[in-house]
């Protein structure tokens, strides 16, 4: 292989390796789910039909 290819894949390869090396398996992300409020109000069936 020549010399470019033989480079240009090591630089890759560095690149791969400093993108998932920094990820720290110990550490937890935590987050909060909140339930959203509803937007209308549900009906009330006070009609002469009920």
């Amino acid at each position: 292989m020549s010399k470019s290819i033989k480079s240009l894949c090591a630089v890759s390869l560095l690149a791969l390796v400093a993108a998932c090396g920094s990820n720290n398996a110990g550490d937890v992300e935590e987050f909060v789910v909140v339930d959203p409020v509803p937007v209308t109000v549900e009906p009330t069936f006070n009609s002469k039909y009920n």
